[in-house]
């Protein structure tokens, strides 16, 4: 059995599945409600699933894990062999995911260190990545939440969503933010910043903020070595057509991650979200 330290996030850091498994990273569930029924992220709704719900406007809401599920998963962790934990997750801001794994973590066999590292999607996924990382090198708790709050610190995550309407129902951007946008027609450019979703610019087309959105990336990401992940919902052309204008305009692309988001920030965000996350290595 191996002594190590080990990483849980949770499901909305959309980490590959094959490099969670390469790294030995746990994620644990978030739930999406859809009318009566409570269907765990990952793996009893699919991205599609929910994109269908949303356009037939039939009631999606999302909930945290429980501490249970955390001090489960905990425990499980620890039979595994790990000496202790590391446990990564979404903006608070968002949810009280960070809450519930604190709570379980008072309770734990080992060590666990929980992180509310003001991210969401691969933003996350990049910090838990980087916390796996200095721990398969043999690193403490310590070193690897450090590595994790640094990659944290350089990461910047940029969308676009077709309308504001998603966000303002579930309370995760301002009703006026929301109404302007609305009553102007306008297409909106969101950043994460301070763990909170943010008006960043304001484009008359999808496609002007598109094209904006790919300059504000390409910008972002300058000329040093960066990993990038394209996220998208029920919008693969969008995506595809992202990467491509990346992989030939940014010097420095490590790593290019495309994915389509999970039911979570799918159901805050609604069909044709287009994201860009930006995470310089250094």
């Amino acid at each position: 059995m191996s002594r190590h330290v080990a990483i849980v996030t949770d499901s909305t850091a959309y980490l590959p599945h094959l490099t969670m498994e390469r790294h030995g990273i746990t994620a644990v569930p978030l739930t999406v409600v859809l009318g009566d029924r409570a269907l765990e992220e990952g793996t009893e709704i699919s991205a599609r699933s929910l994109a269908e719900a949303l356009q037939k406007r039939r009631p999606v809401t999302t909930s945290r894990p429980s501490p249970e599920l955390f001090a489960e998963t905990y425990r499980k962790v620890a039979d595994s062999g790990a000496t202790g934990i590391v446990s990564l997750h979404l903006s608070s801001e968002f949810s009280g995911t960070y809450d519930a794994a604190v709570l379980a973590a008072r309770e734990a066999p080992v060590p666990v260190r929980v992180v509310d590292t003001g991210m969401v999607a691969m933003a996350l996924g990049f910090c838990a990545l980087s916390a796996a990382e200095t721990a398969d090198a043999g690193g403490s708790i310590d070193e690897a939440v450090l590595a994790a709050e640094k990659r944290a610190s350089g990461t910047s995550a940029y969308f676009y969503v077709d309308t504001l309407d998603y966000l303002r129902r579930g309370g995760r951007i301002g009703a006026a933010q929301a109404l302007f946008g609305s009553a102007l027609a306008v297409k909106p450019l969101l950043q994460l910043d301070g763990g909170r979703i943010e008006l960043l610019e304001k484009v008359r087309t999808a496609s002007k903020a598109i094209a904006r959105l790919q300059e504000i990336v390409a910008e972002r990401a300058g000329n040093g070595q960066v990993d990038i992940a394209v996220h998208h919902l029920a919008a693969p052309e969008r995506a595809e057509a992202l990467a491509a204008w990346l992989r030939e305009r940014v010097p420095g692309l490590a790593e290019l991650h495309v994915s389509e988001v999970g039911a979570v920030i799918g159901a805050h965000t609604g069909p044709g979200l287009l994201g860009a996350v930006v995470s310089p290595r250094e």
